[in-house]
């Protein structure tokens, strides 16, 4: 059973897997050139505006819960499929079809590590598709600063204990049949929030057209995380936001700076655009 799992060891390997996140979006044209012109720097907000809304929302609205829980049970398969498919690393169209064993895997076994481990990955690469296609939607610069202002307003909620109680709703809504619960992340005997992974897939979206400083992120989100975890030993909550809001504000710093990658995150969306990229361009 997932619960056999020590705690530590289930945290850290969550803290990785957010970490990993960000090293696996890859730049997606075709979403560039067909989500033009839908953009708006508004839409850089969205994951501040879900934050808010599961935390002043789930306890207020009887019916928050449920609704989440199938609008994840239905659009989390659907990303997943479209991240093996076509929006991450080493992606191939038939790679889409692996979200049906995942999806089977989490459904026959809710409770174990094997379960628990398949939902992990089909909510993760969820969090790749919607984060490419967020970047697609808002430009650059505003979505760093909504990737900030989550964070920031994380450490408020979870400093002022208003994230619990609407966590544990979350957690335990559930779909009919014993259907796999994706709105949130379980693991062992931890717990992550769906907003937690969606930021980090965020961050490797804005980061994609540069490899190397991608890499340097994720590996730098995996040592915050990590060390963010011994406060644990102190208290019951972490803002798990935080750790990749560092690190883009890190990278940020870098790139302005003059690092030998500066100026390579937001060039090439700048050729292109020069280039009259295609909505039917390839990867």
């Amino acid at each position: 059973m997932g619960g056999q799992l020590p705690f530590w060891l289930s945290i850290g390997i969550l803290s990785v897997i957010q970490g990993a996140l960000v090293a696996v979006p890859a730049p997606w044209p075709w979403a560039e050139g067909r989500l033009r012109r839908f953009r708006s720097g508004w839409w850089a907000f969205l994951p501040l505006a879900s934050l808010v809304g599961v935390a002043y929302g789930l306890t207020r609205v009887a019916d928050a819960p449920q609704g989440l829980t199938y609008l994840a049970l239905v659009a989390v398969p659907v990303l997943a499929a479209v991240a093996l498919g076509w929006s991450m690393r080493g992606a191939r169209p038939v790679l889409a079809a692996a979200v049906v064993p995942l999806f089977a895997v989490a459904w026959a076994e809710p409770s174990g590590l094997s379960g628990e481990a398949a939902a992990l990955a089909l909510t993760a690469l969820s969090c790749v598709s919607l984060g490419v296609i967020l970047v697609g939607l808002a430009p650059a610069g505003v979505v760093k600063l909504g990737i900030v202002a989550m964070a920031a307003v994380d450490v408020a909620l979870v400093v002022n204990d208003q994230l619990q109680r609407p966590n544990s709703v979350l957690g335990a809504a559930h779909p009919v049949a014993q259907l796999p619960r994706l709105q949130s992340v379980v693991f062992g005997t931890a717990l992550m929030g769906y907003g937690d992974l969606f930021v980090a897939g965020l961050a490797g979206a804005l980061l994609a057209r540069n490899r190397r400083l991608q890499n340097r992120a994720a590996l730098l989100v995996i040592v915050l995380a990590v060390a963010g975890d011994l406060a644990f030993f102190r208290v019951t909550e972490f803002p798990a936001t935080v750790p990749v809001a560092v690190a883009v504000v890190v990278v940020e710093i870098w790139t302005r700076r003059g690092s030998p990658t500066a100026g390579a995150v937001e060039a090439p969306e700048a050729a292109n655009r020069e280039r009259g990229l295609s909505a039917g361009s390839g990867r």
